[in-house]
């Protein structure tokens, strides 16, 4: 069911200084239900997410927990970041690690090009770095120290102390490329989004840019500068080229046209480095910068940002394990407008997951699977003549289908995720309007209770389609039980695009019993 389209999308690649939390949770979940409508929109699709293990920030937290930084990273993406995308359900096409030696080797191919091509230079340089944010600071982009670190100065991000660092180091010509990147945000406009981030890296730009410092020689734990190994190359310029290694970039050139340009999608702190470095250093190689930067914005719990640093921190599992995958990757993406802070709390979560999982999508389901069975012996029946009533849940079917697609191309998750549910709505208020249960009563009626069911039914099977790339554990049994497996075959493979043509469920299905998909919890009290 090829589209003809390709969709090559990415995740940021995660530092392995720490296990993840579910800000890194959140970004993942994101990207993999935009692959997997893609994929089932039959779009050309890779996913690509993975770890970034070089840099000082890495090596001091091996050090201190008495292995190399090699060891420390194998550990950690084996216990906790693999793991990650098997608790939320994650299905990439590929993981790629910047110790991964291909990778390695086309950071040097690339950096050599600059270096040949007369972007790359040698000089000294002296400013507040931050080995948080494995980055330089502007004095803008510091604030005084309180408490502990009065006196000195911390960064904004991370309210930990800057190091003023002297270097001799090689520099690329970034501030040659600010005109041809203004041009590209005005002829683009969609390049950077959303708007807000988009007008902060043009004004950002527009100030003017300084040449980016891209190697260190103060420590050892990175990719060696190839025409001078007393350098390791700068951990972000390292980082940035995985998602051009991952697909063939200078060693498999089929693959390379075939997937890029990519899709990143970002969290809001990093979004100059893949929309004004990244950009950049693929401008200076000659190569086509990327279809788009999409920046989300971060989860707050208390106000703050989430961090491991400042105790906010909040690991996937202890969601997961009480309400389940499904829920994880739903409340965050429909809860949260995608591109915008939003808070979380486990109050919210506790009764969304009750009024918008059990009780409107799940107790719909379950309400009209066991309405089939008791009412017409499990066998969908074939319906009888429209009303206005049955028109209009096909006219909002079409329309939900459509309009999520669209806002799917938006990378607005949030509203595609409410486009789909004013169907779950409109069920809900259709069977009550039409009340079966009476219709059942009376011999009379038999034709139009046999409709009532049909549009019902039909109107899950639109329902697990197009909700199976968020919900991907729990459309599958709905799929199943509504008789669709062996009548449709996978749910997989049903076109998502194609989900709101109406009536492919057909007449004689065999429907079985649901349990619940989304039981009730209860939450502890303190």
């Amino acid at each position: 069911m090829s589209s003809g389209r390709s969709f090559y999308i990415t995740t940021p690649i995660f530092y392995v200084n720490d296990a993840p939390h579910i800000g890194h949770a959140y970004t993942e979940a994101a990207t993999d239900v935009l692959s997997r409508w893609h994929r089932q929109a039959g779009d050309d699709t890779w996913s690509l997410t993975g770890t970034d293990e070089h840099g000082e920030k890495i090596m001091r937290t091996a050090v201190a927990n008495g292995v190399t930084p090699k060891e420390w990273a194998d550990r950690l993406v084996a216990e906790a970041w693999k793991p990650l995308l098997e608790t939320i359900d994650v299905a990439n096409d590929d993981f790629i690690r910047t110790t991964d030696p291909h990778h390695e080797h086309n950071v040097q191919v690339f950096l050599q090009k600059l270096y040949d091509d007369g972007h790359i230079y040698a000089g000294e340089y002296e400013g507040y770095y931050c080995v948080g944010c494995e980055e330089y600071k502007q004095s803008s982009e510091l604030l005084d120290g309180t408490g502990e670190y009065e006196g000195q100065l911390v960064c904004a991000i991370h309210s930990k102390p800057v190091e003023l660092l002297r270097e001799r180091n090689y520099f690329f010509r970034m501030s040659a490329f600010a005109d041809r990147l203004l041009a590209l945000y005005e002829e683009q406009p969609d390049f950077v989004q959303p708007d807000s981030a988009r007008n902060e890296i043009v004004q950002f730009v527009k100030q003017g840019l300084n040449d980016l410092s891209i190697s260190r020689s103060s420590f050892d734990w990175g990719v060696k500068v190839p025409w001078d190994e007393s350098h390791v190359v700068y951990v972000w310029f390292d980082a940035l080229l995985n998602y051009a290694t991952a697909v063939g970039l200078s060693d498999d050139p089929e693959q390379f046209a075939r997937r890029w340009p990519a899709t990143h999608v970002v969290g809001k702190d990093i979004l100059r480095f893949h929309s004004v470095i990244w950009p950049a250093m693929l401008m200076a190689a000659g190569l086509e910068v990327p279809k788009q930067v999409f920046a989300h914005g971060w989860l707050l719990v208390g106000g703050e940002k989430m961090s491991k640093s400042k105790l906010t921190g909040i690991a996937p599992r202890e969601i997961t394990d009480t309400f389940g995958s499904d829920a994880f990757r739903y409340y965050f993406l429909r809860a949260i407008a995608f591109g915008q802070d939003g808070s979380f709390s486990w109050e919210d979560l506790h009764a969304r997951y009750h009024a918008e999982l059990a009780n409107g999508f799940g107790n719909l389901a379950s309400r009209v699977i066991a309405m089939v069975g008791r009412y017409v012996d499990g066998v969908l029946p074939a319906p009888g003549e429209s009303t206005a009533a049955e028109d209009e849940i096909q006219r909002i079917v079409a329309e939900a289908t459509a309009n999520a697609d669209a806002a799917i191309d938006r990378l607005a998750l949030h509203e595609a995720i409410g486009s789909v549910w004013t169907i779950v709505d409109a069920l809900n208020g259709y069977i009550t309007e039409q009340a079966p249960w009476v219709l059942a009563k009376d011999e009379t009626q038999r034709d139009r209770l046999a409709t009532v069911l049909y549009t019902a039914t039909e109107g899950l099977r639109a329902l697990a389609v197009l909700l199976s790339p968020v919900l991907t554990t729990t459309t599958p049994v709905l799929w199943s039980a509504i008789g669709a497996e062996a009548a449709l075959g996978a749910l997989r493979d049903q076109p998502i695009r194609d989900a709101g043509r109406w009536g492919q469920l057909p007449a004689g299905a065999t429907v079985a019993p649901l349990e619940p998909l989304f039981p009730r919890i209860e939450l502890a009290t303190s």
